[in-house]
């Protein structure tokens, strides 16, 4: 999952050709590793992202609002006074490192024109962004090195700026393939991609592994077992991965059960159907979309981790209350011959008397009218006996009656805290959180916060798509929009979606006394399956039938409808096509 020398190549071309020649407008300075240039200039208008987190060390183009803090830090100070107004007038890689130097043309305090470089180390936890004069000096870094972090390299103000050290690696762009086999075919005992990794420069494991997996078919050979074919592959998919560098190259990301795994320069072949690959446009595309996803994830994560333990304890409590009440219900199954033994006590009430143990009597209710053996309590005449026989024969039955009803109430609220899982899988702001919260605080789910008094943000409208045939789809965010979107805001005659048995968003096309073609039911039948816990599937069933057949039952939980006259269509959930009809 890292930004390797080859791909950071192919990111300076597109630096290039979007902020070459741009002046710098804005600087600012989101979170103390990640700065942002917003870049000007003939048909340029650019923000450039550039972060030296160790997990997300990046330098791409980005059109997403980041929130600033309100009093910029005196780095961001120092960038804005020396930078703005500079412009960008080179974007300089020594080989295929991970360090990319932009020139900027700029005036010092008495108006003689310098350049400044910035320099963009992309090295995991390494990384950095440091400002250097005109003379070379360190003018101020993100993060300062000094003797206590480390004994090699010394990033501080003033000192001189060296680039970090070159690793012994063989440039794939300056030499002949074949050079490079030489190499591997002296590394015995070694792994194909580990060869390829400790001897070509600027290649990630995952390039690494993608070469000998065309090469061999295998990602686990071993140089000493490759064969002379096996080598003359090799050498091609070398030269084929060169051609990249400078001719065409599919910025594409990799994902894998719902989750980002890696991103990459080309379309790899090494997962086989276990992963699903996303080609983009552009490498800034890419990267904006797969860090977007990524921190979003993580945020929303760690927002909503109360939420999560609320309702996984939920879950279990409900889950083990409705164990109890069935193992209770098993035991009510013998209640008819409960009514039978008070029966044939009651027939032979003559026969017994005071203190009798067992009634060994004629079961007449059998059809070969057997004997059979009842218990007695002995302190209790048989009359008495009779009445405990038929009092714990409506106990069971009554007890049967309302454990049915228990049990039905107790699965109703594990699909409702289901429906909240998925509603809270899928949500993107904290103000989604907040309606969340919410609801759950309205169900008693959640104890409510007395002392709260802080105003509430206006709700969320629904998400807003618009099918190729013009129609509108609205798809509601949490259980309450659900309700309120298709039991009030809809009309008789739109056609309301969603998956069938499957936790997911109440999906509603609007079509104003027009009836949808085919194409926008099946494309409103891929968003509901995308916003459904079947995001992830490969083949959705979803209903779809008009709102007037939609109803909710009285007393239902938030989300929780009945509906009639439906049809099904199965779908493939499409993530392209969710971005590509969306109303933003």
């Amino acid at each position: 999952m890292a930004l390797d020398g080859a791909m950071l190549h192919l990111i300076k071309k597109e630096l290039e050709e979007g902020a070459l020649g741009a002046k710098v407008d804005k600087v600012y300075q989101p979170s103390r590793e990640m700065i942002i240039l917003a870049m000007r200039g003939k048909n340029i208008n650019n923000k450039l992202l550039i972060s030296a987190s160790a997990n997300s060390a990046r330098i791409h183009f980005t059109d997403r609002a980041v929130e600033n803090p309100a009093q910029p830090p005196m780095l961001c100070m120092l960038l804005r006074k020396k930078l703005c107004g500079a412009r960008l007038s080179a974007i300089k890689q020594v080989d295929l490192e991970r360090v990319l130097l932009l020139e900027f043309d700029a005036h010092n305090e008495l108006g003689d024109e310098i350049v400044l470089t910035l320099a963009v180390e992309i090295m995991g936890r390494h990384s950095n962004i440091i400002l250097v004069d005109e003379r070379g000096l360190i003018v101020d870094s993100v993060k300062r090195i000094d003797s206590d972090m480390s004994s090699m390299r010394f990033i501080l103000p003033g000192l001189k700026y060296e680039l970090p050290p070159a690793q012994n690696k063989i440039n794939l762009k300056n030499v002949e393939c074949g050079e490079i086999i030489d190499k591997i075919k002296s590394c015995k005992g070694l792994k194909l991609d580990k060869a390829i990794l400790n001897n070509v420069q600027g290649f990630s494991p995952i390039a690494a592994r993608e070469i000998s997996f065309r090469a061999t078919g295998s990602t686990d050979l071993v140089t000493d077992d490759l064969t002379a074919s096996d080598y003359e592959k090799l050498l091609y998919n070398l030269e084929k991965f060169k051609s990249m560098l400078d001719e065409k190259s599919n910025p594409t990301i990799v994902s894998s059960n719902g989750k980002l795994i890696d991103f990459t320069f080309f379309y790899p072949m090494q997962y086989g159907a276990s992963a699903i690959s996303y080609e983009y446009k552009s490498y800034s595309e890419m990267l904006d979309n797969y860090y977007f996803k990524r921190d979003l994830s993580e945020r929303m994560k760690s927002k909503s981790q109360d939420l999560l333990k609320v309702l996984t304890n939920s879950s279990a409590r409900i889950s083990k209350k409705i164990a109890i009440q069935r193992e209770e219900l098993k035991k009510c199954a013998n209640r008819e011959q409960l009514r039978i033994n008070g029966d044939l006590v009651t027939a032979n009430i003559h026969l017994l008397k005071k203190g009798d143990v067992i009634a060994e009597v004629v079961n007449y209710f059998s059809e070969d009218c057997s004997m059979v053996k009842i218990k007695l309590d002995p302190t209790l005449t048989p009359a008495q006996n009779a009445q405990k026989y038929y009092k714990e024969y409506r106990k069971a039955q009554i007890a049967e009656t309302h454990l049915v009803k228990l049990i039905a109430q107790g699965e109703d609220d594990l699909k409702y805290i289901d429906s909240v899982f998925d509603a809270l899988s899928r949500a993107e702001s904290e103000r989604e959180l907040a309606e969340i919260r919410s609801e759950l605080t309205e169900e008693g789910i959640i104890k409510s916060q007395k002392n709260n008094s802080a105003k509430q943000p206006p709700k969320l409208p629904p998400l807003k798509f618009i099918s190729d045939d013009g129609f509108t789809i609205l798809i509601g965010r949490n259980n309450q929009q659900n309700d309120k979107l298709t039991l009030k805001d809809s009309r008789n005659y739109d056609i309301w979606l969603h998956t069938l048995n499957i936790p997911g968003s109440h999906t509603v096309i609007v079509c104003e006394n027009n009836q949808p073609p085919n194409r926008t039911i099946e494309q409103a039948a891929q968003l509901a399956a995308y916003h459904s816990s079947a995001k992830n599937s490969g083949l959705v069933a979803v209903d779809y039938t008009l709102i007037k057949y939609v109803t909710k039952p009285r007393g239902a939980k938030p989300g929780m409808v009945i509906y009639t006259h439906q049809s099904t269509v199965y779908v493939h959930p499409d993530e392209e096509l969710v971005k590509r009809l969306a109303v933003k």
